[in-house]
């Protein structure tokens, strides 16, 4: 009679006995830091000037749900629509067309050389350069449709015009690095295999370049939550400028920050969760340096305690025997 043989799976044990490494400064330094913290979170909790019912009382306040809501519908715009014109951008620099690669690069020439803030006030008062906007033939008198700018372009349409332009001369370089990023071998290859220019660019160039591109999108998306803010200067009231018109009438500024602050850290968490999975995806023709997710960190963890403990026992029994 045959026994049956049963799989069995990898084995965690180790054909030499290795001896953990002592790093006494490691519990050094993780106590240092972790009373440091206990202290810091000690004198917050403990601090007289800081009015904790009156964080509690506008952390879901009306008008400081309505900022939220302004600020996450003017990040998905500017962040989308800067998504499409980086990318036609980036197309224009990598073209042979001369005037194109110069047109696209005096954008980011001029885009990244001035700061967002002073890209904001203008745009809010472009109706001082400009009182109305024209579409007709130039250099004639012929105007086919005309309208008062201050009536076009509102605080938030101009806010958000603003972040977008901005946004598109940093992201275009992002996307430029990330096609750079793939091997031309790759797209000659399969041109030599009969693809089609849109077939090799969708199925070969671009999820290659996705996965250089993901990572500093991410902190382009985080950068334009937080500059958001800056669109208090036109009166846009998204989520800064509603707490402060809110802590000018009731005075508690430093309550109002810190509800600021603790909705701008929601906001990013929650955003960063699709970005962690769009790097997975992205990058799962390559395991080296892909992120890992929460259940396989969970595994690799609970897998080292038990080697540990499984070598701590042999260990045991040796000196017992």
């Amino acid at each position: 009679m045959t026994k049956a043989i049963t799989p069995q799976g990898p084995s965690r044990e180790f054909d030499n006995v290795v001896h953990s490494l002592r790093r006494p400064w490691r519990w050094v330094s993780t106590v240092v830091i972790v009373f440091l913290l206990v202290a810091f979170v000690q004198a917050i909790a403990t601090n007289k000037n800081i009015d904790f019912a009156t964080i509690g009382e506008f952390m879901f306040h009306p008008r400081i749900l309505s900022g939220v809501r302004l600020t996450l519908i003017i990040t998905i715009i500017a962040m989308f629509a800067a998504a499409l014109l980086a990318v036609l951008i980036a197309a224009m620099r990598m073209s042979g067309n001369p005037v194109l690669v110069a047109v696209a690069a005096v954008y980011v020439w001029a885009f990244r050389g001035t700061p967002l803030l002073v890209q904001i006030v203008i745009w809010g008062y472009f109706g001082l350069i400009f009182e109305k906007i024209t579409i007709g033939i130039p250099f004639t008198d012929i105007v086919f449709w005309q309208e008062d700018t201050n009536k076009l372009l509102t605080a938030l349409v101009a806010g958000i015009i603003a972040l977008t332009l901005n946004e598109a001369a940093y992201s275009s370089e992002i996307v430029r690095s990330g096609m750079l990023s793939v091997d031309e071998g790759q797209q000659e290859a399969a041109a030599s295999l009969g693809m089609s220019p849109s077939y090799c660019f969708r199925r070969i160039l671009l999820p290659q370049a996705m996965r250089v591109i993901i990572p500093p999108m991410g902190n382009q998306l985080i950068s334009m939550i937080k500059n958001t803010s800056l669109l208090s200067l036109i009166a846009v009231l998204e989520l800064y400028t509603q707490a402060t018109q809110i802590s000018a009438q009731n005075l508690r500024q430093v309550e109002l920050l810190i509800v600021v602050s603790i909705w701008y850290l929601a906001i990013v968490s929650v955003l960063s969760v699709p970005q962690h999975y769009l790097e997975r995806h992205f990058g799962r023709g390559s395991s080296r340096n892909q992120p890992q997710s929460l259940m396989a960190k969970a595994k690799e963890y609970t897998g080292s305690i038990q080697v540990q403990r499984a070598r701590k026992k042999q260990r045991k029994e040796q000196r017992n025997a």
